[in-house]
Protein backbone atom coordinates (compact mmCIF):
# COMPACT_ATOMS: atom_id res chain seq x y z
CA UNK A 1 0.00 0.00 0.00
CA UNK A 2 1.33 3.48 -0.61
CA UNK A 3 -1.41 5.05 1.17
CA UNK A 4 -3.49 4.72 4.86
CA UNK A 5 -6.29 2.70 4.84
CA UNK A 6 -9.76 5.41 5.08
CA UNK A 7 -11.66 4.44 8.27
CA UNK A 8 -15.37 5.64 8.70
CA UNK A 9 -16.75 5.20 12.92
CA UNK A 10 -20.47 4.45 13.55
CA UNK A 11 -20.95 5.42 17.43
CA UNK A 12 -17.95 6.38 19.25
CA UNK A 13 -18.70 10.14 19.96
CA UNK A 14 -17.57 12.30 22.89
CA UNK A 15 -17.20 11.19 26.18
CA UNK A 16 -18.12 7.13 24.96
CA UNK A 17 -15.71 5.03 26.13
CA UNK A 18 -15.27 2.44 23.77
CA UNK A 19 -14.89 4.55 20.92
CA UNK A 20 -11.91 6.41 21.87
CA UNK A 21 -10.05 3.65 22.48
CA UNK A 22 -10.79 2.19 18.95
CA UNK A 23 -9.13 5.62 17.61
CA UNK A 24 -6.24 5.42 19.41
CA UNK A 25 -5.86 1.51 18.09
CA UNK A 26 -6.46 2.84 14.74
CA UNK A 27 -4.48 5.22 14.60
CA UNK A 28 -1.14 2.96 17.00
CA UNK A 29 0.82 2.13 13.64
CA UNK A 30 0.07 5.45 11.28
CA UNK A 31 -1.47 2.82 8.77
CA UNK A 32 -5.26 4.30 9.35
CA UNK A 33 -6.66 7.55 8.79
CA UNK A 34 -9.82 8.50 10.43
CA UNK A 35 -11.90 10.55 7.50
CA UNK A 36 -16.00 10.19 8.35
CA UNK A 37 -18.47 9.40 10.99
CA UNK A 38 -21.83 9.05 11.82
CA UNK A 39 -20.90 9.78 15.84
CA UNK A 40 -23.93 10.09 17.68
CA UNK A 41 -27.61 9.43 17.49
CA UNK A 42 -27.77 12.91 19.02
CA UNK A 43 -27.20 15.67 16.25
CA UNK A 44 -25.53 17.86 18.20
CA UNK A 45 -23.10 15.63 19.77
CA UNK A 46 -22.24 14.31 16.22
CA UNK A 47 -21.58 17.97 15.00
CA UNK A 48 -19.39 18.52 17.95
CA UNK A 49 -17.62 15.18 18.02
CA UNK A 50 -16.82 15.78 14.35
CA UNK A 51 -15.63 19.13 14.93
CA UNK A 52 -12.95 17.60 17.72
CA UNK A 53 -11.61 14.94 15.79
CA UNK A 54 -10.91 17.65 12.90
CA UNK A 55 -13.14 15.68 10.52
CA UNK A 56 -14.28 17.53 7.22
CA UNK A 57 -17.83 18.53 7.84
CA UNK A 58 -19.15 17.01 4.90
CA UNK A 59 -17.93 14.08 6.55
CA UNK A 60 -19.91 14.26 9.55
CA UNK A 61 -22.89 12.39 9.56
CA UNK A 62 -25.88 12.52 11.28
CA UNK A 63 -27.05 9.04 10.89
CA UNK A 64 -25.36 6.20 10.03
CA UNK A 65 -27.20 5.40 6.20
CA UNK A 66 -26.64 8.68 5.08
CA UNK A 67 -23.18 8.15 6.13
CA UNK A 68 -22.85 4.76 4.03
CA UNK A 69 -24.87 5.74 1.23
CA UNK A 70 -22.88 8.79 0.61
CA UNK A 71 -19.39 7.45 1.18
CA UNK A 72 -20.44 4.43 -1.10
CA UNK A 73 -20.62 6.99 -3.78
CA UNK A 74 -17.25 8.60 -3.48
CA UNK A 75 -14.75 7.99 -6.24
CA UNK A 76 -12.44 5.25 -5.11
CA UNK A 77 -9.51 7.66 -4.18
CA UNK A 78 -11.75 9.38 -1.57
CA UNK A 79 -14.14 6.92 0.10
CA UNK A 80 -13.53 5.11 3.48
CA UNK A 81 -12.40 1.16 3.12
CA UNK A 82 -13.87 0.30 6.40
CA UNK A 83 -16.15 1.22 8.76
CA UNK A 84 -16.23 0.80 12.82
CA UNK A 85 -19.22 0.00 14.79
CA UNK A 86 -19.08 0.96 17.92
CA UNK A 87 -22.66 1.50 18.85
CA UNK A 88 -24.11 -0.86 21.45
CA UNK A 89 -25.12 -4.26 20.89
CA UNK A 90 -28.55 -3.95 19.76
CA UNK A 91 -27.46 -1.25 17.30
CA UNK A 92 -24.63 -3.47 15.98
CA UNK A 93 -26.56 -5.99 13.53
CA UNK A 94 -28.25 -2.91 10.57
CA UNK A 95 -25.24 -0.80 9.85
CA UNK A 96 -22.75 -3.75 9.71
CA UNK A 97 -25.16 -5.06 6.89
CA UNK A 98 -25.74 -2.07 5.32
CA UNK A 99 -21.86 -1.72 5.29
CA UNK A 100 -21.25 -5.03 3.69
CA UNK A 101 -23.83 -4.57 0.86
CA UNK A 102 -21.77 -1.76 0.18
CA UNK A 103 -19.34 -3.00 -0.20
CA UNK A 104 -17.16 -1.82 3.39
CA UNK A 105 -15.03 -3.84 5.21
CA UNK A 106 -16.03 -3.98 8.60
CA UNK A 107 -15.16 -3.52 12.13
CA UNK A 108 -16.82 -4.43 15.21
CA UNK A 109 -17.39 -4.41 18.82
CA UNK A 110 -18.35 -7.43 20.55
CA UNK A 111 -20.48 -9.12 20.83
CA UNK A 112 -20.49 -9.10 17.54
CA UNK A 113 -24.49 -8.65 17.49
CA UNK A 114 -27.32 -8.76 19.03
CA UNK A 115 -28.95 -12.14 18.92
CA UNK A 116 -27.09 -15.74 17.35
CA UNK A 117 -29.59 -15.45 14.56
CA UNK A 118 -27.88 -12.24 13.52
CA UNK A 119 -25.07 -13.49 14.29
CA UNK A 120 -25.33 -16.51 11.54
CA UNK A 121 -26.56 -14.01 9.00
CA UNK A 122 -23.76 -11.27 9.24
CA UNK A 123 -21.30 -14.49 8.75
CA UNK A 124 -23.37 -15.95 5.72
CA UNK A 125 -23.01 -12.00 4.75
CA UNK A 126 -19.21 -11.91 5.01
CA UNK A 127 -18.59 -14.83 3.15
CA UNK A 128 -21.03 -14.07 0.14
CA UNK A 129 -19.12 -10.64 0.24
CA UNK A 130 -15.95 -11.89 0.50
CA UNK A 131 -14.97 -8.59 2.55
CA UNK A 132 -13.52 -8.76 5.78
CA UNK A 133 -14.31 -8.49 9.27
CA UNK A 134 -12.44 -7.56 12.33
CA UNK A 135 -13.82 -8.60 15.92
CA UNK A 136 -12.43 -7.06 18.41
CA UNK A 137 -12.07 -9.49 21.44
CA UNK A 138 -8.63 -7.44 22.57
CA UNK A 139 -7.27 -10.06 24.90
CA UNK A 140 -5.99 -12.34 21.66
CA UNK A 141 -4.20 -9.40 20.95
CA UNK A 142 -1.70 -9.68 24.12
CA UNK A 143 1.79 -10.71 22.72
CA UNK A 144 2.04 -13.41 25.26
CA UNK A 145 -1.43 -15.04 25.16
CA UNK A 146 0.07 -15.61 21.21
CA UNK A 147 3.15 -17.03 22.76
CA UNK A 148 0.47 -19.32 25.18
CA UNK A 149 -1.28 -20.41 22.10
CA UNK A 150 1.50 -21.13 20.06
CA UNK A 151 2.62 -23.30 22.78
CA UNK A 152 -0.36 -25.54 23.34
CA UNK A 153 -0.32 -25.60 19.30
CA UNK A 154 2.78 -26.96 19.13
CA UNK A 155 2.37 -29.53 22.02
CA UNK A 156 4.34 -28.75 24.67
CA UNK A 157 2.00 -29.31 27.56
CA UNK A 158 0.61 -32.51 25.68
CA UNK A 159 -2.89 -33.13 25.42
CA UNK A 160 -4.77 -30.55 27.04
CA UNK A 161 -6.78 -31.57 29.82
CA UNK A 162 -8.00 -28.73 32.07
CA UNK A 163 -9.02 -24.76 31.69
CA UNK A 164 -9.61 -22.44 33.89
CA UNK A 165 -10.97 -18.67 33.03
CA UNK A 166 -12.50 -16.08 35.63
CA UNK A 167 -12.97 -12.56 35.16
CA UNK A 168 -13.97 -10.54 37.97
CA UNK A 169 -15.06 -6.93 38.05
CA UNK A 170 -16.58 -4.99 40.27
CA UNK A 171 -18.15 -1.81 38.93
CA UNK A 172 -21.61 -2.85 39.21
CA UNK A 173 -21.20 -3.87 42.98
CA UNK A 174 -24.19 -0.90 43.28
CA UNK A 175 -27.50 -0.21 40.89
CA UNK A 176 -24.87 2.20 39.23
CA UNK A 177 -27.58 1.99 36.03
CA UNK A 178 -30.13 3.82 38.17
CA UNK A 179 -27.34 6.61 39.12
CA UNK A 180 -26.74 7.95 35.93
CA UNK A 181 -23.95 5.67 34.95
CA UNK A 182 -24.84 5.54 31.06
CA UNK A 183 -22.74 2.63 30.71
CA UNK A 184 -24.19 0.99 33.23
CA UNK A 185 -27.85 1.49 31.95
CA UNK A 186 -27.31 -0.09 28.28
CA UNK A 187 -25.39 -2.63 29.71
CA UNK A 188 -27.94 -4.05 32.05
CA UNK A 189 -30.68 -3.30 29.79
CA UNK A 190 -32.16 -6.50 27.73
CA UNK A 191 -33.48 -4.33 24.86
CA UNK A 192 -30.05 -2.68 24.49
CA UNK A 193 -27.60 -5.38 25.66
CA UNK A 194 -29.57 -8.96 25.08
CA UNK A 195 -30.62 -11.58 27.07
CA UNK A 196 -27.46 -11.35 29.23
CA UNK A 197 -25.72 -9.09 30.87
CA UNK A 198 -22.10 -9.82 32.62
CA UNK A 199 -21.97 -12.93 30.75
CA UNK A 200 -22.74 -11.18 27.31
CA UNK A 201 -20.20 -8.63 28.17
CA UNK A 202 -17.15 -10.40 30.18
CA UNK A 203 -18.09 -14.32 30.39
CA UNK A 204 -17.71 -14.24 26.05
CA UNK A 205 -14.16 -12.82 26.56
CA UNK A 206 -13.05 -15.64 28.65
CA UNK A 207 -14.75 -18.14 27.06
CA UNK A 208 -13.23 -16.88 23.74
CA UNK A 209 -9.72 -16.57 25.30
CA UNK A 210 -10.13 -20.05 26.61
CA UNK A 211 -11.03 -21.57 23.27
CA UNK A 212 -8.60 -19.34 21.51
CA UNK A 213 -5.17 -20.69 23.95
CA UNK A 214 -6.44 -23.98 24.27
CA UNK A 215 -7.21 -24.64 20.36
CA UNK A 216 -10.23 -26.75 21.72
CA UNK A 217 -14.30 -25.51 21.33
CA UNK A 218 -16.72 -25.70 24.40
CA UNK A 219 -19.19 -28.61 23.08
CA UNK A 220 -21.11 -29.00 26.82
CA UNK A 221 -21.72 -26.56 29.39
CA UNK A 222 -23.60 -26.35 32.94
CA UNK A 223 -24.41 -22.76 34.23
CA UNK A 224 -25.54 -20.89 36.59
CA UNK A 225 -26.21 -17.48 36.40
CA UNK A 226 -27.14 -14.87 39.27
CA UNK A 227 -28.57 -11.32 39.68
CA UNK A 228 -26.98 -10.40 42.59
CA UNK A 229 -27.64 -6.24 43.13
CA UNK A 230 -31.40 -6.32 43.57
CA UNK A 231 -33.82 -4.86 41.11
CA UNK A 232 -31.23 -5.54 38.41
CA UNK A 233 -32.76 -6.67 35.09
CA UNK A 234 -29.89 -9.10 33.98
CA UNK A 235 -27.28 -11.30 35.57
CA UNK A 236 -24.38 -10.00 37.16
CA UNK A 237 -22.22 -12.98 38.00
CA UNK A 238 -22.18 -16.62 37.07
CA UNK A 239 -19.99 -19.42 37.02
CA UNK A 240 -19.76 -22.25 33.73
CA UNK A 241 -18.35 -26.11 34.01
CA UNK A 242 -17.11 -26.67 30.37
CA UNK A 243 -16.75 -29.40 28.55
CA UNK A 244 -14.31 -29.13 25.50
CA UNK A 245 -14.34 -31.31 22.30
CA UNK A 246 -10.77 -32.93 22.62
CA UNK A 247 -11.87 -34.17 26.16
CA UNK A 248 -10.77 -31.51 28.45
CA UNK A 249 -13.26 -30.14 31.07
CA UNK A 250 -13.12 -26.82 32.10
CA UNK A 251 -14.32 -23.80 34.42
CA UNK A 252 -15.15 -20.37 33.46
CA UNK A 253 -16.39 -17.66 36.25
CA UNK A 254 -17.42 -14.17 35.45
CA UNK A 255 -18.65 -11.19 37.93
CA UNK A 256 -19.05 -7.71 37.57
CA UNK A 257 -20.10 -7.66 41.76
CA UNK A 258 -16.52 -8.74 42.66
CA UNK A 259 -16.46 -5.34 44.76
CA UNK A 260 -12.66 -4.07 44.44
CA UNK A 261 -12.01 -5.94 41.56
CA UNK A 262 -11.21 -3.88 38.00
CA UNK A 263 -10.78 -6.27 35.06
CA UNK A 264 -9.00 -9.00 37.06
CA UNK A 265 -8.84 -11.70 33.95
CA UNK A 266 -7.02 -15.15 34.17
CA UNK A 267 -6.18 -17.83 32.59
CA UNK A 268 -4.76 -21.36 33.52
CA UNK A 269 -4.11 -24.04 31.08
CA UNK A 270 -2.99 -27.31 32.17
CA UNK A 271 -1.71 -30.34 30.55
CA UNK A 272 -0.33 -33.67 30.52
CA UNK A 273 3.27 -32.28 31.20
CA UNK A 274 2.57 -28.86 32.18
CA UNK A 275 0.58 -25.77 32.52
CA UNK A 276 0.42 -22.11 31.47
CA UNK A 277 -1.26 -19.01 33.70
CA UNK A 278 -1.27 -15.31 31.75
CA UNK A 279 -3.15 -12.74 33.74
CA UNK A 280 -4.22 -9.48 32.28
CA UNK A 281 -2.47 -7.42 35.28
CA UNK A 282 0.64 -8.64 34.30
CA UNK A 283 0.54 -8.83 30.43
CA UNK A 284 4.11 -9.30 29.42
CA UNK A 285 4.31 -12.07 32.22
CA UNK A 286 3.72 -16.32 31.19
CA UNK A 287 4.21 -18.52 33.80
CA UNK A 288 4.78 -21.90 32.55
CA UNK A 289 4.70 -24.71 34.89
CA UNK A 290 6.24 -28.13 34.55
CA UNK A 291 5.40 -31.35 36.65
CA UNK A 292 8.79 -32.57 35.99
CA UNK A 293 11.18 -28.82 36.74
CA UNK A 294 10.68 -25.83 38.74
CA UNK A 295 8.48 -23.19 37.04
CA UNK A 296 9.24 -20.69 34.27
CA UNK A 297 8.76 -17.08 34.15
CA UNK A 298 8.22 -16.08 30.24
CA UNK A 299 8.76 -12.22 29.17
CA UNK A 300 7.68 -10.23 26.12
CA UNK A 301 10.38 -8.80 24.54
CA UNK A 302 14.06 -9.65 24.76
CA UNK A 303 14.90 -12.02 21.61
CA UNK A 304 14.47 -15.08 24.12
CA UNK A 305 14.63 -18.39 21.98
CA UNK A 306 11.06 -19.53 23.03
CA UNK A 307 9.62 -17.02 21.72
CA UNK A 308 7.40 -17.37 18.46
CA UNK A 309 7.15 -15.71 15.44
CA UNK A 310 2.98 -14.55 16.43
CA UNK A 311 4.34 -13.45 19.59
CA UNK A 312 7.34 -11.17 17.98
CA UNK A 313 5.33 -9.74 15.31
CA UNK A 314 2.88 -8.39 17.92
CA UNK A 315 5.23 -7.19 20.52
CA UNK A 316 6.41 -3.51 20.25
CA UNK A 317 8.76 -2.38 22.76
CA UNK A 318 11.81 -3.96 24.13
CA UNK A 319 11.84 -6.31 27.45
CA UNK A 320 10.95 -4.61 30.67
CA UNK A 321 8.35 -1.82 28.55
CA UNK A 322 4.79 -2.76 29.73
CA UNK A 323 2.16 -3.78 26.91
CA UNK A 324 -1.14 -3.20 27.94
CA UNK A 325 -4.99 -2.91 26.79
CA UNK A 326 -4.20 -0.67 24.01
CA UNK A 327 -1.20 -2.10 22.32
CA UNK A 328 -3.35 -5.66 22.71
CA UNK A 329 -6.04 -3.77 20.61
CA UNK A 330 -3.55 -1.86 18.30
CA UNK A 331 -2.73 -5.35 17.24
CA UNK A 332 -6.31 -6.27 16.07
CA UNK A 333 -6.03 -3.16 14.35
CA UNK A 334 -2.55 -3.17 12.38
CA UNK A 335 -2.92 -7.28 11.68
CA UNK A 336 -6.81 -6.22 10.20
CA UNK A 337 -5.24 -3.18 8.47
CA UNK A 338 -2.35 -5.32 7.27
CA UNK A 339 -4.65 -8.28 5.82
CA UNK A 340 -6.94 -5.55 4.02
CA UNK A 341 -4.03 -3.64 2.44
CA UNK A 342 -2.90 -6.91 1.28
CA UNK A 343 -5.94 -7.99 -0.49
CA UNK A 344 -5.86 -4.53 -1.92
CA UNK A 345 -2.47 -5.24 -3.58
CA UNK A 346 -3.77 -8.47 -4.87
CA UNK A 347 -1.16 -10.28 -2.54
CA UNK A 348 -1.10 -13.05 0.70
CA UNK A 349 -1.07 -11.45 3.65
CA UNK A 350 1.20 -13.23 6.14
CA UNK A 351 -0.45 -15.76 8.72
CA UNK A 352 0.88 -13.43 11.73
CA UNK A 353 -1.33 -10.99 10.16
CA UNK A 354 -4.25 -13.26 9.77
CA UNK A 355 -4.57 -13.41 13.11
CA UNK A 356 -7.77 -12.08 14.56
CA UNK A 357 -11.03 -12.82 15.68
CA UNK A 358 -13.83 -12.46 12.97
CA UNK A 359 -17.55 -13.69 11.99
CA UNK A 360 -16.58 -17.56 13.69
CA UNK A 361 -15.52 -16.23 16.59
CA UNK A 362 -18.78 -13.54 16.63
CA UNK A 363 -21.10 -17.10 15.82
CA UNK A 364 -19.76 -18.73 18.82
CA UNK A 365 -19.62 -16.21 21.40
CA UNK A 366 -23.75 -15.18 20.66
CA UNK A 367 -24.10 -19.17 20.79
CA UNK A 368 -22.09 -18.58 24.39
CA UNK A 369 -24.31 -16.73 25.47
CA UNK A 370 -27.57 -18.36 24.44
CA UNK A 371 -26.50 -21.85 25.48
CA UNK A 372 -25.45 -20.43 29.16
CA UNK A 373 -28.52 -18.78 29.26
CA UNK A 374 -30.42 -21.95 28.13
CA UNK A 375 -28.58 -24.07 30.84
CA UNK A 376 -28.97 -21.50 33.47
CA UNK A 377 -33.13 -21.36 33.05
CA UNK A 378 -32.82 -25.40 33.30
CA UNK A 379 -31.75 -25.36 36.91
CA UNK A 380 -28.26 -25.51 35.70
CA UNK A 381 -28.36 -28.72 33.63
CA UNK A 382 -25.72 -29.74 31.22
CA UNK A 383 -26.51 -28.21 28.11
CA UNK A 384 -25.13 -29.16 24.60
CA UNK A 385 -23.54 -26.43 23.03
CA UNK A 386 -25.67 -25.72 19.76
CA UNK A 387 -25.35 -22.88 17.24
Amino acid sequence: MTRKLRMGMIGGGKDAFIGAIHRIAANMDGLIELVAGALSINNEIAVESGKMLFLDPERTYLDFKTMLTKEAAMPADKRMDFVTIVTPNFAHFEPAMMALDLGFNVVIEKPITFSLEEAKQLKAKVEATGLTLLLTHTYTGYPMVKQARQMVKDGALGKIRKVWVEYPQGWLSKLSEREGNAQAAWRTDPKKSGKSGCMGDIGTHAANLAEYISGAKIEKLCADLNILVPGRALDDDGAVLLRFDNGAAGVLMASQVAAGEENALKIRVYGEKGGLEWAQHEPNTLLVKWLDKPTEIYRAGGGYTFQSSYMTHNTRTPGGHPEGYLEAFGNLYRNFARTLSAKIDGVQPSPESLDFPGTEEGVRGMAFIDNVVRSSQSDAKWTNFEI
